[in-house]
């Protein structure tokens, strides 16, 4: 296992003591792991997803459809109403399964489109509602992808939706600044409970960590870390940016295939 891994969440005084932050897709992958970070530097972590968290953390929980409005509408009103305020806002739910563009029906796309573009667009405007009536504003974290950032075969509307999700953080930004700030997270391979899905079983896991300059794909921990930072008032004037959280991305396919002896 290469030494620069790091399993369990920190414990530090970021400034995020008892701010009230919405995770979507919080109880498993990704999102789990966002949760326990934020826990560990002492936020309160409100989680919306499909499925109740089975930890037993007895964090606040609300079953949401983010692709509805008013279903989020409603849950923005229920968060304000026990915790007073919301802080910060993280739109983690999202993914897509393989399907090759050509045999994907419409309905298929748009689906894709409406959770991972949609929904988090959705969830901003709820979160602003709230945000930018109080004082200290808010944050917002949009979790993307390196798929919208590079060809995406087998998961092409992904892709794009997540390409406009990166720009949607952009511009809202503007809109929306200095009260809210937005920020997203693109991230690269990461490692959770779905992993076998996409990699298969623990060798071709590791057999992918080994195409990343890091070794290894990212913990949810690791993403978990980089949007504490965006949330916390350390990014305090970072609003409208992306950071890359992929390990150093992918070597490029043509230095392994060309033939040179003085090669990477």
């Amino acid at each position: 296992m290469p030494e620069n891994r790091q399993s369990e969440p920190a414990s530090a005084d970021i400034g995020l003591g008892g701010r009230v932050v919405l995770v979507t897709g919080g109880a498993r992958g990704v999102g789990a792991g966002i949760v326990r970070v934020l826990d560990s530097l002492g936020a309160v972590p409100v989680i919306c997803g499909r499925t109740e968290p089975t930890d037993g953390d007895g964090f606040d929980f609300h079953s949401c459809d983010v692709r509805d409005s008013d279903a989020v509408a409603s849950m923005m009103a229920a968060i304000v109403e026990r915790h007073g305020r919301l802080d910060g806002a993280v739109n983690n739910a999202g993914g897509s399964p393989f399907a090759l563009a050509a045999d994907a029906s419409d309905n298929f796309a748009r689906k894709i489109v409406e959770l991972n573009l949609m929904a988090p667009l959705i969830v901003a405007r709820a979160a602003h509602a709230v945000m930018a009536g109080q004082p200290g504003g808010g944050a917002i974290v949009n979790v993307s992808s390196v798929s919208g950032h590079r060809p995406s075969p087998g998961t092409s509307a992904y892709g794009a939706a997540k390409a406009g999700l990166d720009n949607l953080t952009a511009s809202l930004a503007v809109e929306w600044a200095p009260a809210v700030r937005l920020n997203s997270v693109v991230c690269g391979p990461v490692e959770t409970e779905l992993s076998h899905l996409h990699y298969g079983d623990a060798d071709g896991v590791a057999a992918v960590g080994k195409t990343i300059p890091m070794g290894r794909l990212a913990a949810p921990v690791d993403v978990g870390n980089a949007v504490a930072f965006l949330l916390s008032p350390l990014a305090a004037y970072i609003t409208g940016s992306t950071l890359t959280v992929h390990g150093g991305g992918e070597k490029p396919a043509f230095l392994d295939a060309g033939n040179a002896e003085n090669r990477v």
